[in-house]
């Protein structure tokens, strides 16, 4: 199950969407049930915790508010309500989330800031809502944080699906006014911070989260799913650049080795983890 995490002051608590078991072949070429499995029986860290015994992988769609420094940010934003979407799971959703939201003690409009660790399908439907035929910004008070080579990238180029995914959930916030376009270095609070890690997307970044000597970083797409701990060499078919996003993990996890807690933004299970050494490779220990 998912819970609140504090972070030295910082408070990160899960919003999900949807929870679900989802096979591997939905994110991987060539990688099925069976050879989950098999990366199981190498890795006994993932069974039961990130991976179950049938081979599928558990995942989530959440959004992940974060309290630190009086400041309120929102990262990753889900798929949303309403959408037209190619993915026969994702289209016309009708979903509780903004209930869910508010149960959870985060009212939209007070959210400060609104994250988008890149500008995919799932990570970007409740930037906006449908209010009267129209589509608005869901969180009217935030200033929405664009990494610049992202949306430079998404600007010129269609999504893959066919999906009008700029023009239901990012031109609508541009439109309003409510957007700022930001280096992949960007500071959000004296606590908060992008971390640059390209290779999913362009402009990729993660979020690094760091109060009272704690530290915290949550992976966007960067990592789908703990079995690319296991195996970083898995890439996602929907990866920019695999090789690049490959590297881009062996960075990471030596970078944040130990000391970090790692959530996962679609990491089902415990949902997070702290990076230890693996043999010659790495594993996840779950809090």
């Amino acid at each position: 199950m998912a819970r609140e995490w504090k972070v030295g002051q910082a408070t990160i608590t899960p919003v999900i969407e949807v929870e679900s078991i989802t096979s591997p072949r939905f994110l991987f070429r060539g990688v099925d049930k069976a050879a989950v499995r098999e990366l199981a029986a190498r890795a006994p860290w993932l069974d039961g915790t990130f991976v179950d015994d049938g081979g599928y992988l558990l995942q989530r769609v959440q959004c992940l508010i974060v309290d630190v420094d009086g400041t309120r940010i929102a990262v990753d934003t889900c798929v949303g309500n309403d959408k037209p979407r190619g993915n026969p799971g994702w289209h016309q959703q009708q979903l509780p989330f903004l209930d869910d939201m508010r149960a959870a003690g985060v009212d939209p409009a007070s959210v400060d800031a609104v994250v988008c660790t890149h500008l995919h399908v799932d990570h970007i439907g409740w930037n906006t809502m449908l209010v009267d035929g129209h589509w608005v910004p869901t969180f009217p008070n935030a200033r929405y944080l664009f990494a610049e080579p992202e949306l430079e990238y998404w600007k010129v180029t269609p999504d893959p699906g066919g999906d009008d995914l700029w023009g239901d959930s990012i031109a609508p916030v541009l439109d309003a006014g409510l957007a700022d376009l930001v280096p992949v270095d960007h500071r959000v609070t004296d606590s908060v911070r992008f971390d640059s890690t390209p290779g999913h997307t362009p402009g990729h970044v993660s979020l690094l989260i760091e109060s009272g000597g704690e530290r915290a970083v949550i992976t966007g797409d960067m990592i789908h799913t703990p079995i690319q701990v296991a195996d970083t060499s898995l890439s996602s078919a929907f990866d920019f650049d695999g090789r690049a996003a490959a590297t881009t993990r062996e960075t990471f996890l030596a970078r944040y080795l130990d000391d970090t807690l790692v959530i996962g933004t679609h990491w089902g299970g415990p949902g997070a983890g702290r990076v230890r050494r693996d043999a010659d490779g790495w594993r996840i220990e779950a809090p």
